[in-house]
């Protein structure tokens, strides 16, 4: 039998399994062998440093608040009467001294009830000093009598003692009488300015009236909040500890006021009593003396006002200053050692703002800290510095 009729009587299916296996045996014994080449060399992650300078350092906080008065009271009628005269400050705004008269109830309903009272002490004194004589009369009958043990009603002592007490009521009576009479006029109790008025002339007043509304212009303060990373940065006054002004850190307000910008200087002089439970911000008074004084602040500081405040900061110990890009993770950053190795560091920041952060902890002299590129780098990977001049990290 031929070959090529033995090829012809072989299944396809077989000719194609044989073919195929011969060409992968071909490709697989003809195919070239690589040469080996040496392994290239990673090329070192190049990132820019600045190098940390710690140093005593004083950080301002900023925060804001609204001008309020310190003291803030209502002024209210104790007598009764119509108006008939107010001061021409008793209006909306107006500025008093302390001491002034605001505003004069009709005070002839007590001027006559003065005068009685004055008739009845007058009375009960002409009535007094008849018990008196009265009673030395009978001390002398009663000696001329030769007895030692005299009764005490013989020597008038229970009338000389009601006399005394009745002297007594008709002296309080009138000196209630010219309390009476000073409250109808309505007197400024410091130097102020009336925040709103609710009563005018000619108008019934009754005891327990409400006047107007007026607080002291001689100081004004803002209620200022911070949280516990500000309040650690400045001498916060938490407790009632003695301060001499001097100590008081300093506080510069920044507002408009018609449109125009204006700084005021005032003291930090005191916190609230507490944390406020919904926000657990801590908060300080500020005080700025002689808020309307136009020699004194190129503007008036008005109640109301919002106000932007710097408070001055204390002296903080081994403060480094970075530029914000050396942060990740919130407050850490990469360091390099001697050999330009990765070092991973954690550190306390304690304030931070559009381009600088400031911050504490584990940072040498001039040690380097790496300023951009973190992703790329992993703690104890070699890296090639950006030549640079070293250059202080604080502003």
């Amino acid at each position: 039998m031929s070959s090529t009729s033995l090829w012809q009587r072989i299944p396809l299916a077989l000719k194609i399994l044989v073919l195929g296996s011969a060409a992968v045996a071909a490709l697989v014994l003809l195919k070239p062998t690589p040469e080996p080449r040496p392994a290239a060399e990673q090329p070192k992650p190049r990132v820019e440093v600045v190098y940390a300078q710690p140093q005593t350092q004083t950080l301002d906080v900023h925060t804001q608040g609204t001008i309020a008065p310190r003291r803030q009271i209502d002024l209210i009628s104790q007598v009764s009467g119509p108006v008939v005269a107010v001061a021409p400050s008793f209006v909306n705004g107006g500025f008093f001294s302390a001491g002034d008269v605001l505003l004069q109830v009709d005070a002839r309903e007590y001027e006559y009830a003065l005068t009685r009272a004055q008739a009845r002490v007058a009375e009960a004194e002409r009535v007094l000093a008849s018990e008196r004589g009265a009673a030395r009369q009978a001390e002398r009958e009663w000696r001329d009598l030769g007895d030692a043990d005299a009764n005490a009603l013989f020597l008038r002592k229970p009338q000389l003692a009601a006399a005394e007490s009745q002297l007594a009521a008709a002296i309080a009576e009138r000196n209630q009488a010219s309390l009476q009479l000073e409250r109808t006029q309505v007197r400024a109790p410091f130097d102020g300015r009336v925040h709103t008025t609710y009563a005018n002339l000619g108008q019934h007043l009754t005891p327990g009236t409400r006047l107007a509304s007026v607080y002291d212009a001689a100081v004004v303060e803002v209620r200022l909040p911070l949280t516990d990373q500000q309040a650690q940065l400045i001498d916060l006054p938490l407790v009632d500890a003695p301060v001499s002004v001097d100590a008081r850190p300093s506080v510069t307000l920044r507002g408009q006021v018609a449109g125009q910008t204006h700084e005021w200087q005032g003291e930090l002089v005191r916190t609230e009593a507490s944390l406020d439970t919904r926000s657990r911000m801590y908060y300080a008074l500020v005080e700025i003396p002689q808020p309307f004084d136009n020699q004194r602040w190129s503007a008036p500081l008005l109640i109301g006002l919002y106000v932007e405040a710097r408070i001055q900061g204390r002296p903080l110990d081994q403060l480094v200053s970075l530029p914000k890009s050396c942060i990740f993770k919130r407050n850490q950053v990469y360091t390099l050692d001697a050999e330009q190795r990765v070092r991973a560091k954690t550190l306390e920041v304690l304030h931070s703002d559009e381009h600088q952060v400031w911050v504490r902890g584990d940072l040498a002299p001039n040690e380097p800290v790496v300023l951009n590129r973190q992703g790329y780098l992993n703690p104890g990977v070699l890296v090639e510095v950006v030549p640079q001049s070293p250059v202080d990290a604080h502003p």
